[in-house]
């Protein structure tokens, strides 16, 4: 059998937080199956349906429709307290979600001991001088640690007693050491947090699946899938602004190891984007505006944008859209087209500056370079674009928007390579413009 299922991989192209949540959400109308594989806790999708607002962190956006399956993959850290923290809020809205969701039993857990080393390591730097990463503080960066140097304790590892407190002992007992000695902090204690993942496992359990070779047979019968990112290719462990990035892979290309799917399953890159740019956290920012000051384009971002972080209520950074930096995103997703967001946000100002590169040691570069060091020496290059004072809140075809919102769009798509091939000009799922649907393009 000729398998007939599309599979659409969406990505944030910039530091995260560019509307991702609503555009899963709005896709997995034709998706089956609806895939997180990367990041943990610490991402956040909104989403606006019919006026209502919720706030996901672990659970993919696809859980909003009775009829899609979702799944967490092997590539996030899982906290199974939030997780179900997460469920317990979805039942009381009357939404169904454990029957309809399955976990890899290969993600590894996210403990309390990681959120203390978390903490506590960033209070070491800031006591130290040193700048802080930035990090929410849930212990994602130990607990991907872990799982790399080889003693992370995983969901399956619920499901053995013995075996998780013979594990547990082990990790606590050095994570510990390096809490009291090294970081002036409390250690934890072994018999709370063993009682409490031995009553969580209860509950996880009926969840607990083959992620991997469930996708692959769906797709094999012709089911759609969807592929939902974390946070933005610019906080990619690899290819972001180095060491102020997360602790995984955001990029498309992970959705196959954070899965367990193979490449040719990834038929089209959707990759999100701000029609500003906007970042949480401490590292680099080339175009960044200030957001204090009254009256100004950074103020107006920020306030008409409604910027601060879903998961942490943090104040996001703003400034100018950056074309350099998305380049760079295209290059390293493959992006088949581009959702630009929040174009709304845009209305009323009098001009626009597009970033279109950026003077580094006297030389004229076009992309974003490797790393935070680099990129703090970087100078940007700007366009200016006259603005429009119509408004393009709630417009749903593309020959209504002003002709300056479509001159603005029309530039970044020159200047990055990449088709913008829908536009939201509101949180709801219906403010949308589509001029080539992911599912259909061929």
């Amino acid at each position: 059998m000729t398998p007939t299922g599309r599979n659409v991989v969406v990505v944030g192209t910039q530091w995260g937080d560019e509307g991702k949540g609503k555009l899963v959400d709005w896709l997995a109308e034709l998706a089956q199956g609806v895939v997180r594989f990367q990041g943990g806790h610490n991402a956040g999708h909104t989403l606006v349906i019919n006026g209502k607002t919720t706030a996901l962190h672990l659970i993919p956006s696809g859980i909003m429709h009775p009829s899609v399956t979702c799944f967490i993959g092997n590539g996030v850290v899982l906290s199974t307290e939030k997780l179900l923290e997460e469920i317990a809020q979805l039942e009381a809205a009357g939404i169904e979600v454990r029957s309809r969701l399955r976990i890899s039993e290969a993600c590894p857990l996210i403990l309390p001991i990681h959120s203390a080393l978390d903490i506590a390591r960033e209070a070491a730097r800031e006591r130290g001088g040193n700048q802080k990463i930035g990090t929410t503080g849930r212990g994602i960066g130990p607990a991907y640690e872990d799982k790399v140097a080889r003693r992370a304790l995983r969901v399956q590892d619920m499901k053995h007693p013995k075996r998780f407190a013979e594990k547990l002992e082990i990790l606590l007992d050095m994570h510990n050491f390096a809490l009291k000695n090294y970081l002036n902090a409390t250690p934890l204690e072994f018999q709370p947090m063993y009682d409490t993942a031995m009553a969580q496992a209860e509950q996880i359990k009926p969840m607990m699946a083959d992620v991997s070779r469930e996708l692959n047979e769906l797709w094999r019968e012709g089911g759609n899938l969807l592929f939902e990112g974390a946070q933005g290719s610019l906080l990619d462990v690899d290819h972001g602004t180095y060491p102020y990035v997360t602790s995984s892979n955001c990029v498309a290309g992970n959705a196959c190891s954070g899965a367990g799917v193979g490449p040719q399953l990834l038929n089209y890159i959707l990759g999100i984007t701000k029609a500003y740019c906007t970042r949480v956290g401490s590292g680099p920012f080339p175009t960044e505006l200030d957001i204090h000051a009254e009256g100004s384009v950074g103020r107006h971002l920020s306030t008409v944008g409604a910027e601060k972080g879903v998961t942490t209520g943090r104040e996001r950074r703003c400034g100018w859209f950056d074309a350099a930096l998305l380049k760079r995103s295209c290059q390293i997703n493959g992006i088949s087209g581009l959702c630009i967001t929040k174009l709304d946000v845009l209305d009323g100002l009098d001009e626009l500056k597009l970033c279109v590169g950026y003077e580094l040691d006297g030389e004229r570069i076009d992309m974003l370079p490797m790393g935070a060091d680099e990129i703090e020496r970087c100078q940007p290059v700007y366009e200016t674009m006259e603005g429009w004072k119509e408004s393009t809140f709630g417009i749903t075809q593309y020959d209504k928007l002003p002709m300056n919102a479509r001159l603005y769009l029309q530039r970044i798509e020159h200047l990055v390579g990449a088709p913008v091939d829908i536009v939201s000009t509101g949180p709801d799922r219906k403010q949308t413009i589509l001029l080539r649907h992911p599912y259909l393009a061929h």
